[in-house]
């Protein structure tokens, strides 16, 4: 099972690359107890929206499935979970109810992805779907301002935004500030590890075989519509898990954050870090993350036009992503591989005669 985890599906391996992963996990868990609560509360938001990403890489990147529909299935998690934790009476039932709107957001990608995969939609036509659904959806959750649109307890609000939800709970502690972040670092190991093992997996091989060439993978005797379909699924699920995070997280949610902006900013992360790889995705969105929150205190403008600046870059000058790139770049040098390309690459005596023959 372990060997899963340095299978050729992902970047890294060895002794220094895990090496330097514990390192980082050691630093990210000593790191509540020197920083104040604000910063760690920061931290704890931006890794609410790692998953978002990583299930993006699991559909774009190993799937071959551009979707514009994480903040669609982000905000029905979302919503799923207010209206979930409103009506249940909070504390302890809150952990059902995140639960339960992961649930829903893998439901409502899986009746999609099936008209979709189905359908025989693909390519950038995908994304044109997705983006659709989640324009529908950002359109309708802003028009239900009135008393009328509620569920139970739970009023949608309209451009307000649901609110009064309890934030996760056990009993009467209220998972908050350190507690949080502790449960946001620990829930990214398990997934990072655990989309390493299902991408290095025969399902995984499965996967990347089907975005090389289906109609390979379809004569081998593989459907491939089932191996998309569980793709997209997966994926969502993560985007919902982040939607369900942040929701309890801030208690509230508005439909501006499942809009265009919005939906736009995790194919950027992805984009930027490397589509193709699980770590290059992890590192980049985290750091793209910090830094767009850091220029927001300034200038939101100024932030988007920076992420689009990105994204330019990246399409024009490392289309693999830059974080990827890098990563490469060091994986080859620790390993001596780029030395031994270069000496490799150098014409021998012995193949100077024979092109002289």
């Amino acid at each position: 099972m372990f060997k899963l985890l340095e299978g050729p599906q992902t970047l890294g391996r060895g002794r220094v690359f895990w090496g330097c992963f514990v390192a980082i996990l050691a630093g990210a868990l000593i790191y509540p107890l020197f920083a104040d609560s604000y910063d760690v509360g920061n931290f704890s938001y931006f890794l609410i929206w790692i998953f978002m990403a990583l299930g993006l890489c699991l559909m774009w990147g190993y799937g071959g499935m551009l979707s514009f529909g994480q903040t669609l299935f982000f905000g029905i998690a979302g919503y799923s979970y207010g209206v979930l934790a409103i009506n249940m009476g909070g504390g302890t039932t809150t952990i059902a109810a995140l639960l339960l709107s992961v649930v829903v957001a893998m439901i409502a990608a899986g009746i999609l992805g099936y008209f979709m995969i189905w359908g025989g939609i693909n390519g950038i036509f995908f994304g044109i779907v997705t983006l659709s659904a989640t324009l529908v959806l950002a359109f309708f959750l802003g028009q239900t301002a009135g008393p009328e649109w509620h569920i139970g307890d739970a009023r949608l609000n309209g451009f307000n935004g649901m609110k009064g939800m309890d934030p996760l709970a056990i009993g009467d502690l209220y998972i908050e500030g350190s507690a949080l972040y502790y449960v946001m670092v620990a829930l990214i190991v398990v997934v990072y590890l655990a989309l390493r093992m299902l991408v290095n997996s025969g399902i995984g091989n499965v996967i990347v075989a089907t975005r090389e060439n289906p109609q390979r993978a379809e004569m081998l005797g593989y459907d491939v519509r089932k191996y998309q379909l569980l793709t997209f699924v997966l994926g969502s699920g993560l985007a919902g898990l982040s939607g369900a995070l942040y929701t309890s997280w801030g208690q509230f949610i508005t439909p501006s954050s499942i809009g265009l902006p919005a939906a736009a900013m995790p194919i950027v992360w992805v984009a930027f870090s490397g589509r193709s790889d699980l770590t290059a995705t992890l590192v980049g969105s985290f750091l793209l993350l910090f830094g767009f929150q850091t220029i927001t205190v300034y200038s939101q403008q100024a932030a988007l036009v920076l992420m689009g600046a990105l994204l330019l870059a990246t399409v024009m000058a490392a289309p693999q992503g830059f974080v990827l790139g890098i990563g490469k770049f060091v994986a080859d040098r620790l390993s001596g591989r780029g030395k031994r390309t270069a000496v490799t690459d150098l014409p021998t005596q012995s193949n100077l005669k024979t092109d002289e023959a």
